[in-house]
């Protein structure tokens, strides 16, 4: 709930677009370009941080049909990968996103370095979130079937 109302577009800047690409024929880039930059802000943001774990869309069909030993290796060695592949990349994503810092974008003249920076923000989240995995899977946490809620 609280990032539905962090990202609500006001409703002035759609009501002004529509009347112009509609009624003028005319329609104004920059509530477009807007438009873009909070659509990556708020996919890459609310996948680091907002949406828990267990709502991301996952194919539990091998999950639900192995007992807890090899849910256990299953859990660390894709945790492991996730995690390390995120490390991995980290370095190299925030340099890219940093020299993106030369360029902005084409209307409002934003920084690429900021559009894109929750990218590297999810990358730090995906280090950390899998390393917590990894971490609780070998206490023989979060073992449970995929689509049992967990009390």
């Amino acid at each position: 709930m609280a990032a539905e109302a962090a990202v609500q577009v006001p409703v002035e800047m759609i009501m002004l677009q529509v009347v112009a690409r509609f009624a003028f024929n005319k329609p104004i880039p920059w509530t477009d370009e807007l438009a873009v930059v909070l659509y990556v802000w708020v996919i890459l943001w609310c996948a680091a941080f907002v949406v828990p774990e267990r709502e991301h869309v996952v194919f539990d069909l091998l999950w639900n049909s192995c007992g807890r030993g090899a849910r256990r290796v299953m859990r660390v060695a894709g945790n492991g990968m996730l995690g390390g592949l995120s490390a991995w990349a980290l370095p190299g994503v925030w340099d890219y996103v940093h020299f993106m810092a030369r360029e902005g974008t084409p209307v409002l003249g934003l920084s690429f370095q900021w559009v894109f920076m929750p990218f590297v923000a999810l990358l730090a989240a995906l280090v950390v979130r899998s390393a917590r995995n990894v971490w609780r899977a070998l206490q023989g946490l979060d073992l449970e079937d995929a689509g049992l809620p967990v009390a």
